[in-house]
């Protein structure tokens, strides 16, 4: 089989990206908490496994869409 390599500059921009997922699945987590008054704000920690979750999902979204743009875009 071929050898592939991932450019560095790839593999940033996919750790970028990964990152800004995490960071808007905890600011809903953020914002969940607020708009519940009876929660405290040991939550951003409680569920955190929660958020890690949500984010690898967003990830994996943003993923399939950006597959498609570029399928269409080749066509």
């Amino acid at each position: 089989m071929k050898d592939t390599l991932i450019s560095g500059k790839r593999k940033k921009t996919e750790l970028i990206t990964l990152l800004i997922c995490f960071l808007i699945a905890n600011l809903a987590n953020l914002y969940a908490i607020i708009a519940y008054d009876g929660t405290s704000f040991a939550e951003l920690f409680t569920s955190l496994g929660y958020v890690l979750a949500a984010s690898l999902v967003i990830y994996i979204l943003w993923t399939i869409i950006r597959i498609l743009f570029y399928g269409i875009m080749r066509l």
